[in-house]
């Protein structure tokens, strides 16, 4: 192999230099290789590779990589044309430009050359001017293309990175939001919670002696009753203007409806405080079923508008988890079913299905099921994008569902949605019962 000068190689990433010219010959005849050796001799800024057998052309392509291939016709052991095609077959070559040469200058035989993929055909052996100007003129066009080319991956990979990037600050941008309603939600609960259960506890805890009291004083009224059964008039009067008989009556019950109301505010405090949760912000193994239940207690003033909550509960084990995120899934997955309930008309029966159970591998499943509008196909994949909403201006940030989403994720489990007109939305999630 005749070679001329040496090829310097661009490492990937490096700028491209667009003035190399690095021509490779391949011909049979040695004499052939000589005389476009001496032909080019001058030319400093070329550097000049021959071989005279075809079957290692590619070979050497690859390893020399040409900015132009001048390329014999006729030989003897592989055609000319062939080794043209498997050039252009070839992913390490199938751009770089090829000149053909013959001793032949038939229109067909040119045209045979350019349908293969020929870049140029010349006749042996070629004027060394117009040699020289269609190496530089290829070689040149090469460069520029590979360099057009290094160019557009790099934007290509620049597009890609800044692409991904955004992703990342989205998810930051969820994360510091889901935090800081987390933390803003917690302490607003914490401090209601607190605020609330000192006086319910202050008079939950005096039930007990006002009871007793009320009893006492009743007693008394009946043994005088008994000891002096001739009444005083002015007594007696009074005793029926009040409706004596109705007060020691319903006295108790009274009594006893003001306990059962104490009783509720105090299971409505414990559920907000089994939802917030801000003692236990660790993981820790909890019972799924406190969580839906007490997100359904926070949310029952809006259930209360005809919608009928089913509870289809399984026997499950404690699960280990981040209570209080959890919490806030179950929050945002019954607000937007009771949501798309109400766009329901009035007389259709509204109905949310909450089912549990433990699958076969050692996870469990909950699914939250409503049987309004339905999700539209073409808006299904984009529902756990940050900030997307299809709710009105002002009535939905688009944050709910992709907290959801990233929350399952921290629980290593899965988010699925399942929708149709034909019988509403259906969420399940999967998670594992213990956590690595």
């Amino acid at each position: 192999m005749v070679q001329k000068n040496k090829l310097q190689h661009s490492p990937s990433g490096v700028h491209l230099d667009t003035d190399v010219v690095t021509v490779l010959l391949i011909d049979d005849q040695a004499i052939i290789g000589e005389a476009v050796s001496r032909l080019l001799s001058n030319e400093k800024d070329i550097a000049f590779h021959y071989i005279d057998e075809p079957a290692q052309a590619i070979q050497t392509a690859i390893s020399i990589a040409p900015t132009v291939i001048l390329l014999d016709m006729v030989m003897p052991d592989i055609d000319g044309l062939m080794l043209l095609r498997w050039f252009r077959s070839h992913p390490a070559t199938y751009d770089i430009p090829i000149v053909m040469l013959s001793s032949k200058e038939e229109p067909q035989i040119k045209a045979d050359a350019f349908a293969a993929g020929a870049n140029d055909y010349l006749i042996k052996l070629p004027d060394v001017v117009e040699l020289i100007a269609r190496i530089r003129y290829h070689s040149q066009a090469y460069n520029n293309l590979k360099a057009l080319s290094a160019a557009n991956a790099t934007s290509q990979l620049q597009a890609r990175q800044l692409e991904q990037t955004l992703k990342e600050l989205k998810a930051t941008q969820v994360q510091l939001i889901q935090t800081e309603k987390m933390s803003s939600l917690g302490k607003m609960v914490a401090g209601l919670a607190h605020e609330i259960n000192n006086p319910i506890n202050f008079i939950h805890g005096n039930f007990i002696h006002l009871h007793n009291y009320i009893q006492s004083l009743l007693g008394l009224i009946k043994l005088y009753q008994q000891q002096y059964p001739s009444v005083n008039p002015e007594i007696q009067n009074h005793a029926t203007e009040i409706n004596l008989d109705f007060i020691i009556e319903d006295l108790p019950k009274i009594l006893s409806s003001m306990r059962m109301g104490t009783d509720r505010i105090r299971e409505i405090v414990l559920s907000l405080r089994n939802f917030s949760r801000l003692d236990q912000a660790d993981k820790k193994a909890v019972n799924i079923h406190e969580g839906l239940d007490s997100t359904l207690l926070i949310l029952n003033h809006r259930l209360k508008q005809d919608i009928e909550i089913i509870k289809k509960y399984g026997d499950l084990p404690l699960v280990e988890c981040y209570p209080a995120q959890l919490n806030q899934v179950f929050m945002n997955l019954l607000s937007n079913a009771i949501d798309a309930l109400l766009e329901q008309p009035k007389q259709e029966q509204k109905q949310i299905v909450i089912e549990t159970e433990k699958t076969d591998s050692g996870k469990i499943k909950i699914t939250i099921q409503d049987n309004g509008p339905g999700i539209s196909p073409e808006l299904q994949h984009k529902i756990f994008d940050p900030f997307f909403t299809t709710k009105p201006v002002n009535q939905g940030t688009g944050l709910g569902l992709a907290i959801s989403y990233q929350i399952i994720e921290k629980h290593q489990g899965n988010i699925y949605v399942c929708s149709d007109p034909s019988y509403g939305t259906e969420f399940m999630l999967e998670i594992p019962i213990q956590l690595d």
